[in-house]
């Protein structure tokens, strides 16, 4: 067998994921609109071999736009522009299934899909920003557990679109004038809880299937719909034990859905400062720290725990605070379980993660990094990382040119692409389409009810 390969995603959050990265002397302030930036971003993970660009998404406006950039383009249209820029690059983008219809969805995807030659992953989020359920006809979010049935359903509704070509419909025989073997186009006739959807798709399958399922999110809920429809996983944790557990839930839960846990890549989120020596980078951070707006991680915290700003005190601990039945109950417990564990104060806190994500952060040379991705990827905790450098495009490229030849001289990293498809990057196999006579689901899916 080869030896299991790294896989690396880079998770464009506007200039960085540094709040203050748009402030940084190498930044664009108007990066977050600009697709220029989006594909100079994504050319430099090209030519560091990545498995994709990821692109996150909250369809609302900041109510503070000037503690942090917000994510302003619609991911797909960003990632039709990649795809013109790139020849391999997969492209993973964020839509929501609270704020979105399956049939549309799936028709976006599966188009972007073809015109990047079977590059594409559709990146499953609920969303918990009250902000944009106001911008969709409702006043508050549905609850969690509403909100994850929904999106169960929506996955069925969307995967089943994408299988219901086979592979071989089109016919486009000029002599005969056969053009589209409707035989082998199928009604989906989907008829559930949340969604009614007679299909077909109006797209046909891409060279790879269909775009690749990514899901977010650590919830118990979250976890379930991961274990049954994902096959590419943005996870959280910050101690190797963690990211073992994590990667033992999924995988045991998947088999439950008759699937092989061992095809779910899992790829926590990984943020990097990075120096030419420890010093440099720590004063780095301080540089980029000095530059963030004053009560902005403050804020951060506060808005995950669902407490007050005012109720923390800076330089005690975290206080008691249930965990939210709904909101980002997995930056929550990425939170409250550093704190424990480290007997952070709320200020310690805040530096921890960045003074913006939930997700780890090293701080250190090349060498560090590299030995930090390397003892993860070895103890089988993970699959590899979505990638948050805390600059763009420079700790992009510092990255590239400095911690990729590192992992390669070590035997963990590609060289160079061995396939075109996002499939092919992350080692998925292609999957049949579900309606082609002999696999394993070849007749409609009905969900009646819940």
């Amino acid at each position: 067998m080869a030896p299991r390969q790294l896989h690396l995603n880079v998770n464009t959050l506007n200039a960085g994921f540094y709040s203050s990265a748009w402030r940084a002397p190498s930044s664009d302030p108007g990066a977050y609109a600009d697709i220029a930036h989006y594909v100079k971003v994504a050319q430099i993970a090209e030519r560091g071999t990545f498995d994709a660009i990821f692109l996150a998404d909250v369809p609302a406006f900041s109510d503070r736009p000037d503690l942090r950039p917000f994510q302003a383009l619609e991911p797909t249209i960003v990632l039709a522009h990649v795809a013109a820029a790139t020849e391999h690059l997969g492209l993973i983008g964020t839509a929501s299934t609270s704020f979105n219809d399956p049939y549309n969805l799936a028709r976006r995807f599966a188009s972007l899909d073809i015109a990047s030659n079977g590059r594409v992953g559709w990146n499953i989020v609920t969303t918990a920003d009250a902000s944009a359920a106001r911008n969709f006809g409702t006043d508050e979010l549905e609850a969690h557990a509403n909100r994850y049935e929904r999106a169960d359903e929506f996955a069925d509704v969307v995967t089943a679109l994408w299988d219901s070509w086979e592979d071989d419909a089109f016919v486009g025989d000029k002599a005969s004038g056969h053009f589209i073997d409707t035989a082998k186009v199928h009604p989906i006739e989907h008829r559930g809880r949340h969604f009614s959807v007679r299909g077909p798709l109006n797209v046909p399958r891409s060279v790879q299937g269909r775009p690749v399922l990514v899901q977010a999110g650590g919830s118990t809920d979250g976890i379930r719909l991961a274990a049954r429809h994902a096959e590419a996983i943005f996870s959280v944790a910050h101690t190797l034990e963690e990211a073992l557990a994590f990667a033992g839930s999924v995988r045991t839960q998947a088999h439950t859905f008759g699937r092989r846990g061992d095809d779910i890549v899992i790829l926590p989120g990984l943020a990097t400062i990075i120096g030419s020596t420890e010093a440099e980078a720590r004063r780095r951070e301080e540089e980029l720290w000095a530059l963030t707006p004053g009560d902005y991680g403050l804020r951060r915290v506060a808005g995950i725990l669902k407490v007050d700003p005012s109720s923390l005190d800076l330089d005690g601990p975290l206080p008691e605070v249930a965990r939210p039945v709904d909101g980002m109950q997995t930056f929550f417990d990425a939170l409250v379980g550093a704190a424990d564990r480290e007997k952070l104060t709320v200020r310690q806190l805040i530096r921890r993660f960045g003074g913006s994500t939930g997700h780890r952060v090293i701080v250190g040379t090349p060498e560090a990094i590299a030995d930090d991705i390397e003892a993860w990827f070895t103890a089988g905790a993970v699959d590899g990382f979505n990638l948050m450098p805390d600059v763009l495009p420079e700790g992009l490229e510092v990255f590239v040119d400095h911690v990729v030849p590192l992992l390669r001289q070590r035997g963990l990293f590609r060289t160079h692409y061995s396939g075109r498809t996002l499939r092919e990057h992350f080692g998925l196999p292609r999957p049949a389409s579900r309606f082609a006579p002999g696999t394993a689901v070849s007749a409609p899916r009905v969900a009646v009810g819940g």
